[in-house]
């Protein structure tokens, strides 16, 4: 081991090749940053608005504005340092106990100026919710070369279209239910710390004993780069054990560990249904009691949304360190979009090198699987899916497929009559898809051509897919919680039978929380940018800005000068290509053009300067139909207005 080196300097995203604002940037990300908050719907619609820069994180508010810098901490992980404040801290509030019950819920909205009535309809203004461990949150994403430039945060109740919805920073959207039951933890245990979804990963690898190794921590950094002893149990590996639910009475390790996935399930709905209404979820319920179950549930990624959440789950690192940063992101060096979750199969390979699953740990632990031997590992219905043996979304399917139709045959009968009634196909459908998922685990668990699975992760679709179009707190969502709770009892009837039940470590958790929206908004804060006519890919809530890279090169003589225009983003090969067709303006004092040019094939021109005027009177315009214009100074300086100024006037 090497002794660690004290590091004074700032800490920025690993990974730097594009993401946040480079000095090509300043001008378009201050325009698109103004055009956001002062757009006509986006404005009154936006909470923050998030950005890296001149090696500091911008968050932005109406309310004020912060910059702050993360260092290596001391004892392990990072420290964060505000080190620009204007008005209020818009993330200063990072109580991961806030609005944890329904009725806080509706404390919160009616504070905020709405009726604070209805559960389904409590909607919530930034001023009145948490942002829990926010810095951290947000400075993760950024380490990913996926990340955007601009990331976007909407009011807790303006985002997208339906009734239900989540991907914000807020607490409300960004906390999961979190249980862990079975052997070596705590029985019948409500506790109050705190977890995040990085720390189910390694807990799960230390009650079913991993050996600790020399992987990398939240920093990116090893054991032995850190100057410690192997401490973490992943290949990457940025939560930690969560020691609360630990039984230091009893010793035994589970054999297996199954995660229960409700996609999008409130923890405050589960809470409430707990509370006023546990006969009807007998089976979440008896798993609960003979377990820890966590008061303030789990913070999840930010974005809270579905296949960077998913993924952080199942490798134990944030989103920026997986590289799957959003349901749809864009590829930088490739200028192509991508969408794993429109995609829905085939979506491991989006998954970055840096990360290991929890399949991958248990084989590597175990043996892989072959035959009798080494650890049988499966994904069902469940967007991280990389390194298991029997993957749904991968297309690999193990097990006899007669005796899987005839299961789900005989688990229609699962189905509520509701979906029908109200005509909602898509419930109908996600209702029959966790049908079949029962059916494969049923059958995973009880063929005799493979061991049971040493690790399985199974998601429930039907709590995400009601949450949306009926609302979080709504009778529709409750019966989908109804359905799922019976499914959830013909797994554990189907363990118990098999004798394995009583060694299986089971955690219950989903993916992220659901906010009450309000529909009528169809909210999307990105398109202000769009609307503004600048040049962006976006993809709510990230957006990309498409800029030119200029270089000046002013001759000795004073006469001429080289203009060199490229894209700011670097191809698969490393280089910025030319920007063919860019239109150049000198201008000088009082804007009257002196002189004009356009970039040939290698994206370069040249102009004739003007002898009798000062550098510093000239000023060029950049223009090109596919990029954001550029306005420089003869020098390279861009010319930009005050943001501060515009944005908060004598605070600044």
């Amino acid at each position: 081991m090497t002794a660690p080196t004290e590091v004074t300097t700032p800490v920025g995203p690993e990974r730097l090749v594009g993401q946040g604002l480079d000095p090509n940037q300043r001008e378009s990300g201050d325009r698109a940053i103004h055009a956001i908050f002062t757009d006509a719907k986006a404005g009154p619609e936006t909470d923050l608005v998030i950005t890296f820069r001149d090696c500091a994180y911008e968050v932005w508010a109406k309310r004020g504005m912060i910059r702050f810098q993360r260092f290596y901490a001391e004892a392990g992980g990072y420290d964060y340092r505000i080190i620009e404040q204007i008005g209020d801290n818009p993330i200063a509030n990072e109580d991961y106990t806030a609005i944890a019950t329904i009725d806080e819920e509706l404390s919160a909205s009616k504070a905020s100026g709405f009726p604070g009535i209805e559960p389904n309809t409590a909607y919530v203004e930034p001023e009145h919710v948490s942002y829990p461990y926010a810095f951290e949150r947000i400075a993760q994403l950024f380490d990913s070369p996926n990340a955007p430039d601009i990331a976007i945060n909407p009011k807790p109740y303006a985002f997208g279209r339906k009734p239900g919805q989540h991907g914000a920073l807020d607490v409300i959207q960004a906390r999961s239910p979190l249980v862990f039951s079975g052997p070596g933890v705590r029985k019948g245990i409500r506790t109050d710390t705190r977890s995040r979804q990085i720390d189910i990963a390694p807990t799960i690898a230390h009650l079913c004993g991993f050996p600790l190794i020399d992987g990398q921590d939240l920093t990116g950094r090893t054991s032995s780069e850190r100057g410690v002893r192997p401490d973490v149990y992943l290949k990457r590996q940025d939560g930690h054990v969560l020691g609360a639910i630990i039984d230091p009475e009893d010793a035994s390790r589970p054999q297996r560990a199954y995660i229960l996935l409700l996609d999008g399930q409130s923890n405050t709905e589960l809470k409430w249904r707990l509370e006023n209404d546990a006969d009807a979820i007998p089976n979440l319920r008896r798993l609960i009691n003979k377990g820890t179950m966590f008061e303030y549930g789990s913070i999840t990624n930010f974005p809270s949304i579905t296949w960077p959440s998913h993924n952080a789950i199942g490798t134990g690192v944030w989103g920026g360190h997986h590289d799957i940063v959003n349901p749809t992101y864009y590829l930088r060096e490739t200028r192509e979009v991508v969408t794993p979750q429109g995609q829905q199969f085939d979506t491991a390979k989006f998954l970055g090198d840096g990360a290991e699953t929890l399949y991958e740990a248990f084989h590597r632990v175990y043996g892989p699987w072959q035959g009798e031997h080494g650890a049988f590992t499966a994904s069902i219905h469940e967007p991280c899916t990389r390194g298991a043996d029997h993957a749904t979304l991968e297309r690999k399917v193990v097990g006899d497929r007669d005796r899987l139709r005839e299961l789900t045959q005989q688990f229609a009968g699962d189905t509520s009559s509701k979906w029908l009634a109200d005509d909602h196909k898509p419930a109908q459908g996600e209702s029959i898809v966790d049908g079949r998922g029962v059916a494969q685990a049923i059958v995973l668990y009880t063929d005799a051509s493979h061991p049971p699975p040493a690790f399985m992760f199974h998601e429930f679709t039907i709590t995400d897919g009601v949450g949306h179009d009926y609302g979080p707190h709504s009778e529709g969502q409750r019966t989908a919680l109804d359905e799922t709770d019976v499914r959830v009892g013909r797994i554990l009837d189907a363990l118990d039978g098999a004798g394995l039940y009583d060694d299986t470590l089971f955690i219950i958790t989903t993916d992220h929380g659901m906010a009450p929206v309000d529909a009528s908004l169809k909210a999307t804060q990105v398109r202000a940018v769009l609307d503004a006519g600048m040049k962006a890919v976006t993809a709510d809530p990230l957006i990309y800005l498409i800029d030119m890279a200029v270089t000046i090169t002013a001759h000795e003589d004073g006469r001429t000068a080289m203009i060199e225009v490229l894209a700011n983003d670097a191809d698969a090969s490393g280089e910025r290509p030319p920007v063919v067709g860019a239109e150049i303006t000198l201008s000088g004092r009082g804007a009257k053009v002196v002189g004009r040019a356009s970039t040939d094939s290698g994206g370069t021109c040249g102009l004739a300067l003007p002898v009798d005027a000062e550098p510093g009177e000239l000023y060029l315009t950049i223009h090109h139909e596919d990029f954001n214009a550029r306005r420089l100074r003869l020098d390279g300086t861009a010319i930009v207005e005050d943001i501060r100024g515009l944005l908060y006037g004598a605070l600044a």
